[in-house]
């Protein structure tokens, strides 16, 4: 039978415990006065609610955190069926044709090509480019072709173009793209060698011009699904682009070519029209924590305000729209990154990694590894003479886009596929 003195005695003693902030004594008495039969009053029932609730909470969290480990083990596991993994018959082949030699750790060495690819793309290429030119009088076609050549010959002497003429995106296929595939498709093949290639990717690709990086990733996977059978390949690109004429041939002549082929990547395609150095920040509206590679090819401004500017924006971007385990790859120019520092390329790799340490710091990231692919075995610069002499010996050639370039410009030599970049994979 309850008695009341020991009840009361008790709940002072609940009392006493609760205001010391003694939870385990308090349980304890509760739990005493539960099996006395007596009725709680309203501070031992207040107390028991709240015992209550944080019983709940932790169930509710631990289920949460069971839940989030097996859909965390999901992901990866989808994760991983994605991955790619690195067929040593497909690298040895490749190695083979593009006659890649590694002549230290970070020099590669490029001096062949895939020509059943790259000569079925080039001549796409050629073909299209022919169709837009016989629109045109060719009384304005000269004149327009004139105007565009002038604008992105600044490429070459390390200023930027305007890149403001109608024509310019049709000079910029004749004159760059070409070897800009050829780097990238190169590259890609580099982060494939690695195991870090998937065939489901989200891609940002900044400052994209006419979509290099869609079109290089594109013949790297049609190399793959050549040497094996692989699940379908689906690929997020979105372009962010100054220019929407540039977009406008990318896409128009993606439609041409890749859309044509036997098994076309599956590519969903979104254009962001917006100036990286403009106030507007159209930018902002890019996924979060979204791409799994964020690609820069050779958008490097010459001019140091102008890169302080950009490379904040850049920072941004990393921070907020690059997945956690997502992949930065930077493409940027010999001649440019020296010129950045003031300083003169020679045989130094100490001076090289600190040159790419400085470069990826300004970036805000860490580096994963670099390479310095090029067509020569050096380097040291050369003269034009002997690079000249050396390309028409030694590299693949552009057999069908040499005799359009030198029909619409002053150009007499061939045009060559040549390399001199920094490819450099990072994180944030």
């Amino acid at each position: 039978m309850s008695n009341p003195i020991v009840n009361w005695w008790r709940s002072q003693q609940f009392k006493l415990a609760v205001s010391r902030g003694d939870t385990q004594k308090a349980v304890q008495i509760l739990h005493d006065i539960q099996k006395s039969g007596a009725r709680f009053s309203w501070l031992e029932k207040l107390f028991r609610d709240k015992l209550q609730l944080e019983r709940a909470s932790l169930e509710y969290k631990r289920e949460i955190g069971n839940l989030t480990e097996k859909l965390t083990q999901l992901s990866d596991s989808a994760v991983d069926n994605c991955k790619l993994y690195p067929n040593q018959e497909l690298i040895n082949s490749i190695y083979q044709k593009f006659q890649l030699i590694q002549h230290d750790h970070y020099l590669i060495q490029s001096t062949g090509i895939d020509v059943e690819i790259f000569d079925d793309f080039e001549s796409k290429l050629v073909a299209y480019l022919q169709d837009e030119f016989n629109k045109i009088p060719v009384d304005k076609l000269n004149i327009k072709l004139a105007d565009a050549f002038e604008d992105i010959h600044n490429l070459k002497i390390g200023q930027d173009p305007d890149y403001n003429f109608s024509l310019t995106p049709h000079v910029y296929f004749m004159k760059f793209f070409l070897e800009n595939v050829y780097c990238l498709y190169l590259a890609w093949f580099f982060i494939y060698q690695d195991g870090l290639l998937s065939n489901k990717l989200n891609i940002l690709d900044i400052a994209a011009g006419p979509g290099t990086v869609a079109y290089s990733l594109a013949l790297f996977l049609k190399s793959i699904g050549e040497s094996e059978k692989s699940s379908q390949d689906h690929i997020s690109y979105y372009s962010l682009e100054k220019q929407d004429g540039f977009q406008f041939r990318g896409l128009q002549f993606w439609r041409k070519y890749i859309e044509s082929l036997i098994t076309p990547v599956n590519t969903y395609f979104r254009f962001v029209t917006a100036d990286l150095l403009s106030s507007n920040h159209e930018f902002d509206n890019l996924p979060q924590d979204f791409f799994d590679f964020i690609v820069i090819s050779h958008c490097f401004f010459a001019d140091t305000s102008a890169r302080n500017q950009a490379n904040s924006v850049y920072k941004s971007i990393f921070t907020n729209n690059l997945k956690k385990q997502g992949y930065v790859l930077l493409i940027i120019q010999d001649k440019k990154l020296f010129k950045f520092y003031k300083t003169k390329q020679e045989e130094n790799q100490d001076l090289e990694k600190k040159l790419v340490a400085s470069f990826i710091a300004e970036l805000g990231l860490d580096l994963v590894w670099y390479k310095y692919l090029t067509s020569r075995d050096s380097r040291k610069p050369c003269s034009a003479m002997e690079f000249a002499k050396f390309a028409e010996e030694k590299l693949p050639k552009q057999i069908y886009m040499t005799p359009m370039i030198q029909k619409y410009s002053h150009q007499k030599h061939d045009a060559n596929y040549t390399l001199d970049d920094y490819i450099i994979l990072a994180k944030k």
